[in-house]
């Protein structure tokens, strides 16, 4: 008999930019046991010494797995619910319950998640984080963090020390 592992929080990256924020998810995801997801195309190769610096050695704690589009991230992770993470979100991350089933998307650094994309959810599953207004948005590994760490301490910080 083998045991099945966990379901476990995945967070996926939308055609992330900048090789340091992917690092810093890759070390977050490692400290949350979260998967973590990256949509193509890639602003950068995953061998960029950016990339390695900010994610030091985490690599082999977090499972990443690329996709060649949205559409074969949704495919491949179909049986999760998926909440779009955006400036443009309807509704404040802290107003969720979470599962560990979850998937949160985000979008790349300049210019967030398209349109379509939030539009495919419901407003209720279309996540943000509140802001001073006239402001410009946090950093993308920032609102990652603030976000997946919500959804990590209602699940009772699992499989944390």
């Amino acid at each position: 008999m083998t045991d099945t592992p966990a379901a476990q929080l995945a967070i996926a990256l939308f055609e992330p930019e900048i090789p340091p924020n992917t690092g810093n998810v890759i070390r977050l995801c490692a400290n949350l046991g979260a998967e973590l997801h990256l949509v193509e195309p890639l602003g950068f190769e995953m061998d960029d010494r950016r990339l390695r610096r900010a994610g030091l050695d985490y690599h082999e704690f977090a499972p990443v797995k690329r996709h060649a589009n949205l559409d074969a991230l949704l495919a491949d992770q179909g049986h999760r619910r998926w909440l779009p993470c955006s400036t443009r979100g309807a509704r404040r991350y802290d107003q969720v319950r979470y599962d560990t089933n979850d998937l949160l998307i985000f979008g790349p650094e300049t210019r967030g998640l398209p349109q379509a994309v939030l539009d495919a959810q419901p407003a209720t599953q279309r996540l943000r984080i509140p802001m001073r207004p006239d402001n410009r948005s946090l950093n993308l590994s920032n609102a990652v963090a603030v976000i997946a760490y919500e959804a990590w301490r209602q699940l009772g910080f699992a499989g944390g020390g």
